[in-house]
């Protein structure tokens, strides 16, 4: 079996998108080269990676090898929403086996967006993204129609209750409302640790308060939902994942309306009723499918818990859902 996860800086729609010429595919395409020159083939492959891969010319030549080489092979863009966990990580997906049976999901030609499951008639009627508008530009594509990139829905009108308090536009309130009134999504207090006095730690830092209010996407425990996670958090403020707001009796709306009057003591003191705090890395793991008994190894503690927030986020930020890992090594090894 060959797993892979390529690096993501060349495909990322956040990047450069050098796609081939970035030198860091030079590793990814030398696999590619030898494997149809290998003597014995392996029986599997999985391959993982950003959103962004699907339309880049290195998937292109990783189907055409495996169909050289005799492979069946299906593709997916999945976030963990589609398992009803709290989190939107959207990231593509390859399972490949050789010589054998289809997979009972198989679509040829075709980027399944949901999980699959052994209701093939169910399956069928989902929508796919097909070769053809894979290779369009990600500002161009609608993979679902009413299917957000976290898997949530976009249909429903905004709340009359709805007020744009931060920077952020219509639509995206609306696909925030609708997702968290899913109950095919856990709440976020199901995967939080228990509040105590270690917790201030990672409560944000006036300064950060003052000047990324704005920018901030403030989740209560009682959301389903959060934005994905990256290696900058806890370091890096904006667009590096979602803050829990632990006062969870205060009204966003109270606070920031009319906040851009105000001067900045008074800004502080306002914001500082939210209690605002990162994610515990205990929490972002959670959020990951990690199972509870991740962190110890043998007598000593892992790894990932003996380092601080930015550290722990930053081996987070690499990191997959391992329930997606654990779906797709199960379906191709039994």
């Amino acid at each position: 079996m060959i797993l892979m996860s390529p690096p993501c800086q060349p495909f990322t729609r956040i990047g450069l998108q050098g796609d081939v010429s970035d030198p860091r595919t030079k590793s990814f395409l030398y696999i590619l080269d030898i494997l149809p020159r290998l003597q014995k083939l392996p029986k599997y492959l999985l391959l993982e990676n950003v959103k962004g891969f699907e339309s880049s010319s290195a998937r292109n030549e990783l189907l055409r090898t495996l169909e050289t080489c005799g492979f069946e092979y299906q593709e997916f863009l999945l976030s963990p929403t589609c398992l009803g966990i709290p989190n939107s990580r959207l990231r593509y997906f390859l399972i490949a086996k050789l010589h054998q049976e289809p997979f009972f999901f198989h679509v040829p030609g075709q980027i399944l967006t949901r999980f699959p499951d052994q209701n093939l008639e169910e399956l069928s009627k989902d929508e796919v993204v097909d070769e053809a508008s894979s290779s369009l530009p990600s500002g161009e594509k609608s993979l679902v129609s009413n299917i957000g990139s976290d898997c949530s829905s976009k249909n429903g009108p905004l709340p009359k209750e709805a007020f744009l308090f931060k920077l952020e536009t219509a639509e995206e309130m609306v696909r925030k409302h609708s997702q968290d009134n899913d109950p095919s999504i856990q709440m976020l207090q199901d995967f939080l640790e228990d509040e105590n006095e270690e917790m201030s730690q990672y409560f944000l830092a006036p300064k950060s308060l003052v000047r990324y209010a704005f920018l901030l996407d403030i989740v209560k425990p009682t959301c389903r939902r959060s934005t994905c996670f990256t290696k900058g958090y806890g370091h890096y403020v904006e667009g590096t994942g979602s803050v829990l707001q632990t006062a969870v009796d205060v009204q966003l709306e109270s606070v920031f309306k009319h906040i851009e009057n105000l001067t900045e003591e008074e800004k502080l003191m306002k914001l500082s009723t939210l209690k605002l705090r990162y994610f515990t890395p205990r929490e972002i793991a959670n959020l990951h499918g990690f199972p509870p008994e991740f962190g110890m190894c043998s007598q000593s503690i892992h790894l990932y818990f003996i380092l601080k927030l930015c550290q722990c986020s930053f081996f987070v930020g690499s990191n997959v859902c391992i329930l997606f890992c654990k779906f797709f090594l199960t379906i191709q090894l039994f």
